[in-house]
């Protein structure tokens, strides 16, 4: 039975760990032009930007190697909460519930780790 609640955590890793990176990846080239870049919660687009990377690059490959999952789980949370009811606040259900299920599965994750398929999860 834990075998499979390890694998079911793996995918979730992998799955939205790596989905997560198609979102972050290309906003390394914003670093050009910070002021590209929104800043919905007013800390400047510089700022802003920083902490979408690290929300949406650096946590996302802590969490697919399966290293410090529940600290790099929070960022990743933090940042779709930010998408989810701050970016799309005002906008229909179905354009803030891409956001909202990264969240839902990233807040998951700070409960329950990485699972024994992590580098965590080696003893």
């Amino acid at each position: 039975m834990k075998t499979n609640y390890d694998l079911g955590l793996l995918i979730l890793r992998l799955g939205f760990g790596g989905l997560m990176l198609t979102h972050g990846i290309p906003k390394l080239e914003m670093l050009n032009d910070p002021s590209s870049f929104g800043d919905p919660i007013g800390l400047g687009s510089t700022i802003s930007l920083i902490l979408c990377l690290i929300g949406e690059v650096l946590a996302p490959a802590l969490l697919i190697i399966g290293f410090k999952t529940k600290l790099a789980a929070i960022p990743a949370a933090i940042t779709m909460a930010v998408a989810a009811f701050v970016v799309h606040g005002n906008d229909p259900l179905q354009n803030k519930e891409m956001a909202l299920l990264y969240l839902i599965t990233f807040t998951a994750l700070i409960f329950t780790g990485a699972g024994r398929y992590s580098i965590d999860g080696r003893k």
